[in-house]
């Protein structure tokens, strides 16, 4: 009985001192509080999609009328369904301001923390990916098409992976089966790497807006930061709930209103707007096997920042040169989305060609001036 009160409290003090008495630099602004609402949004998807797939038909006969049966039949079966589909949405608008924030005040000096949220980065994309085919709707339909055909571009083993994948010749009920079992399983993965993602990061604590390594100029996380928290939690519901009573399918697209027929091609097949920006990269390359790697690039990318900068060049004149850096990432970014939108005819290959060459190019720029005042410093 004395070993286990004593292993209670050792564990109660590990709690604290991971929480509640956290050092937490005191000039951080509202732009931390969003990996604490990405916290709350992956319990928002796990718990509503759990309830979902309680009534969901994994069959492509069945899948698209039990979508339907969930939002008229079951009840607040519509609630739980647009909570699902616009948390997804407002996950991947705060995991991006999230990274931006990353890229603006140099968070990658992290190393471990920064790239376990790279690779939560890619298994969320994928995860979304996943999700975003089961309602079976014709959008749904093609762009599984599409990005499961790209697997065919890799040497020797693309044609049978895609066969092994789709479980068949073309992509039929044992796809739908499989992505159902692929999209339900990674969130669990997604949960344990979000605790590593802390662990590394309750080791090296947060950075902040100066950029330095302030230690003596650090108070609790609680109660300050969890107030603030708490304040961002009633901000992202307020909007939350905005879109979900008064515009619950504006992110979505038309044509996943209509049954997937494989025998009828939808005249722009797009993804969703959060993969707009790698879709637009995609595209701007001729070879398909070369797309399918800039695709992965666009995100692998990030991972290679953290080698560019030294922990030495916090504080220097350069942390400002990065902030009018990190606006041009922003304009690219945006502008890449909007040409994700658009027709695949010109002059949106080209620019979509241009501004990929400026995407990739704006990190080895910043690799370069990076590492150039780092030995000059």
């Amino acid at each position: 009985m004395t070993f286990f009160n004593s292993k209670k409290m050792t564990l109660f003090k590990i709690f604290k001192n991971s929480f509640f008495s956290l050092p937490t630099p005191l000039n951080i602004s509202f732009m931390w509080n969003f990996g604490s609402l990405l916290g709350l949004c992956l319990m928002i998807q796990i718990l509503s999609g759990l309830f979902l797939a309680m009534q969901y038909s994994p069959n492509i006969l069945n899948a698209f009328s039990s979508v339907i049966y969930i939002s008229r039949d079951v009840n607040w079966g519509w609630f739980l369904r647009i909570i699902h589909a616009n948390g997804a949405s407002m996950f991947f608008f705060c995991l991006y301001l999230h990274v931006g924030r990353g890229l603006y005040f140099m968070s990658y000096n992290f190393f471990l923390t920064w790239m376990t949220g790279v690779i939560l980065l890619l298994l969320i994309m994928a995860t979304s990916f996943l999700g975003y085919v089961l309602p079976w709707g014709q959008m749904s339909f093609w762009g599984a098409t599409v990005i499961t055909n790209l697997l065919s571009a890799i040497p020797y083993i693309g044609d049978t992976l895609v066969k092994w994948l789709w479980g068949g010749f073309s992509i039929n009920n044992p796809t739908l089966n499989r992505f159902f079992v692929f999209h339900f399983i990674p969130p669990f993965i997604i949960a344990f790497m979000v605790i590593l993602h802390l662990m590394f990061l309750h080791t090296t604590g947060s950075s902040n807006k100066l950029g330095i390594n302030s230690n003596y100029k650090k108070t609790r996380f609680n109660p300050f930061f969890v107030l603030k928290d708490l304040l961002g939690y009633f901000v992202f519901f307020f909007f939350f709930f905005f879109i979900l009573c008064y515009y619950p399918f504006m992110l979505g697209d038309p044509d996943n209103f209509s049954m997937a027929n494989p025998m009828v091609t939808p005249i722009h097949i797009q993804p969703e707007w959060y993969f707009l920006f790698a879709y637009a990269i995609l595209r701007s390359i001729p070879s398909k096997l070369g797309g399918v790697i800039m695709l992965l690039m666009s995100i692998l990318i990030l991972g290679f920042l953290p080698f560019s900068k030294k922990s030495n060049m916090k504080g220097t004149s350069f942390y400002k040169l990065n902030k009018y850096m990190f606006w041009i990432f922003l304009t690219l970014f945006i502008f890449l989305t909007l040409l994700g939108s658009k027709p695949i005819e010109e002059p949106y290959v080209f620019l979509s060609q241009v501004l990929t060459i400026m995407y990739f190019s704006w990190f080895f720029i910043n690799t370069m001036i990076l590492v150039l005042l780092d030995l000059l410093i």
